[in-house]
C-alpha cells in the first residue's frame, strides 16, 4: 500500500511542487491550506489532489484535520511542514501581532502538526517528517527578526524531535531553501530582489521543483539513516 503524505501550505509554491512530485512518485497525497481559496480551487482542478482547509496555528484544528485526512485516505506516514507566512518589519517598528502571527504559524504550526501525527507514527514504528525552514533562519535577514527567529526555531525543533523519534524509525529533517521563485518572493520589491540575486552565487532564484526534490529524497524509505539534518538548497548564498 502506498504511503500517505500530508503537505501543509500545499496549494502553491514549494508545497504544491512537493505534493505533485510525491503524487507522481506513487505516494497518496493530501494537502492543507488556509486563507487562499483561489489558489486551492485552482490546485484541486489541476491536480485532483485532495485539499483540506485549516489554520496550522490552531492546535485543535490540526488534530481534527489530521483525523479527517486519516479517515479519508489513511494514517499519515509522511508530514511536510511547509506552511509559513511573513510579516516583515524592523524590530523597532514591529507590532506584537506581526511577531506573534509569524511565530504562531511558522514555528507553532510545526509543533501543532507534529504533535498531531507523532503518536500514530510511534505506534506504527515509521514516520518521515520534513520541516521547511529558510536560509534566513541560518543567516538572519534585515527586517525579519520574527521570521528568522521562527525558522531558526524550526531547526532546533527538528534536531530535538529527531532524537526522540530515532528509536521508532521516525526521521525528522529540515530543508532551508534559499530565495525561491514563489509568490512570497514575487512580493519583494524589484530593487530588493536584484540585491538578493547579486548575493546568490548561481545568479538566479531557485525553483519550487528543486526544493521538492530535496523533500522527496528525505521521505524515501532509503533515507532512514538521515535524521536531524538541515539540507540547505540555496544556490550557495549561505554556506555553513
Amino acid at each position: 500500500m502506498p504511503r500517505v503524505a500530508l503537505v501543509t501550505g500545499g496549494v502553491s509554491g514549494i508545497g504544491a511542487a512537493t505534493a505533485m512530485l510525491l503524487r507522481d512518485k506513487g505516494y497518496r497525497v493530501a494537502v492543507n491550506y488556509h486563507g487562499n481559496d483561489e489558489d486551492a480551487e485552482r490546485f484541486l482542478a489541476e491536480t485532483s489532489i485532495p485539499i483540506y482547509n485549516w489554520n496550522v496555528a490552531d492546535f485543535s484544528a490540526c488534530h481534527d484535520g489530521v483525523a479527517k485526512v486519516a479517515a479519508d485516505i489513511g494514517p499519515i506516514d509522511i508530514l511536510v511542514n511547509n506552511a509559513g507566512i511573513t510579516r516583515d518589519g524592523t524590530l523597532h517598528k514591529m507590532t506584537e501581532e506581526q511577531w506573534r502571527s509569524v511565530v504562531d504559524v511558522d514555528l507553532g504550526g510545526c509543533f501543532n502538526m507534529c504533535r498531531a501525527v507523532i503518536e500514530g507514527m510511534r505506534e506504527r514504528r515509521f514516520g518521515r517528517i520534513v520541516n521547511i525552514s529558510s536560509v534566513n533562519g541560518l543567516s538572519g535577514q534585515f527586517g525579519q527578526t520574527n521570521y528568522a527567529a521562527a525558522k531558526a526555531g524550526v531547526i532546533g525543533f527538528t534536531k530535538a524531535l529527531a532524537l526522540e523519534g530515532a528509536s521508532r524509525n521516525i526521521t525528522v529533517n529540515a530543508i532551508a531553501p534559499g530565495y525561491t521563485d514563489t509568490g512570497m518572493v514575487a512580493a519583494v520589491p524589484q530593487d530588493a530582489l536584484e540585491a538578493v540575486l547579486a548575493a546568490v552565487p548561481v545568479g538566479r532564484l531557485g525553483t519550487p521543483q528543486e526544493i521538492a526534490r530535496g523533500v522527496l529524497y528525505l521521505v524515501e524509505d532509503e533515507a532512514g539513516f538521515v535524521t536531524g539534518a538541515t539540507l540547505s538548497i540555496n544556490g550557495g548564498k549561505y554556506l555553513a
